[in-house]
């Protein structure tokens, strides 16, 4: 019998690398997007959706939210709705099942905040900033609830996930991978501000190992981060976009935003004891591809268009 699993999110950057992935490991893979159509689409803050989607599944890896920490700040509200209420009520759903589903949830490397000392362990403590880090923050707690109540339930954070041109146009590693590829000037909000990049398909690899536990029936699964341990500023990441996309492009600095955590970078030591993960792409290597995906992608724009 086919396994089920339900990922929630299923368009957006890992959900749409996570839906192909699984595909091709054999599983039945159900969507469920706000921006999907048909069998496709669904809303979390509606619970009919997600009651008609969970039904029948083994498993639902939770990646659908407002994502975004700048979306966060603009609607609080809507953040809050959808990444608290839309839990709340997937964790509820998920209890009134007959074969209750495990659920894999998707948090962030912002729930830490601003750090007091790195690299940042799983352990530190939960201080966020932010609205979008306060849902992730609640949403965790619901997680560790839903566990305390018997639900199989397990935690992932993740930092600054990259490596697709179908990614949010102004996250900062697509945008300046654009702009090098474009030639065009990379706006960098906060030179010295320091993150730790993870490509998608080191975090595909690495859910799909926690999907692994998760179907053999672990229960105790500590919350785990996918990342690379290694810190790049903002300034060192336009540095190398310029110097990949062969320095046709311009760097222009201005003022960080307010609500952005300054530094971070996690330790992935925990991730590669329990679950045999490593990261395997360098930073280098993913922005290298991505600044040539880019150039394709336009230059097959250009050609449709000389054509038509």
């Amino acid at each position: 019998m086919t396994n089920t699993i339900l990922v929630t999110g299923s368009l957006g950057l890992v959900g749409r690398h996570l839906c192909s992935s699984l595909r091709g490991r054999g599983y039945s893979v159900r969507e469920f997007d706000i921006r999907g159509t048909g069998g496709r689409y669904g809303d979390v803050t509606n619970a009919a959706d997600l009651d008609a989607a969970i039904r029948g599944s083994d498993g639902v890896v939770h990646l659908a939210a407002v994502s975004r920490v700048v979306w966060g700040q603009r609607d609080p509200d809507l953040c809050w709705r959808t990444n608290v209420g839309g839990l709340r009520s997937l964790l509820e759903i998920a209890q009134q099942q007959t074969t209750k589903p495990w659920i894999l949830f998707s948090s962030s490397r912002e729930v830490y905040g601003q750090a007091s000392s790195l690299p940042v362990s799983e352990d530190a403590p939960l201080q966020p900033v932010n609205a979008y880090a306060e849902s992730k923050v609640e949403g965790e707690r619901l997680i560790s609830a839903a566990r305390s109540a018997g639900l199989q339930a397990a935690v992932v954070r993740l930092s600054n996930v990259y490596g697709c041109t179908k990614d949010h146009a102004d996250r900062v590693v697509p945008a300046f991978a654009r702009s090098a590829a474009l030639g065009d000037v990379m706006h960098v909000e906060g030179t010295s501000h320091t993150f730790d990049f993870t490509h998608v398909d080191d975090v595909v690899r690495g859910v799909n190992l926690l999907i692994d536990r998760l179907q053999s029936g672990v229960q105790t699964l500590p919350t785990l981060h996918l990342l690379t341990g290694h810190p790049t500023t903002l300034g060192q990441l336009a540095a190398l976009c310029h110097e990949l996309g062969d320095r046709a492009s311009q760097i222009e600095e201005a003022p960080p935003r307010t609500y952005d955590v300054a530094h971070f970078y996690g330790d992935p030591l925990q991730a590669s004891k329990i679950l045999g993960w490593k990261p395997e792409i360098s930073l280098r290597t993913g922005v290298q591809r991505l600044i040539e995906d880019f150039k394709q992608e336009y230059a097959q724009q250009s050609a449709t268009e000389v054509a038509v």
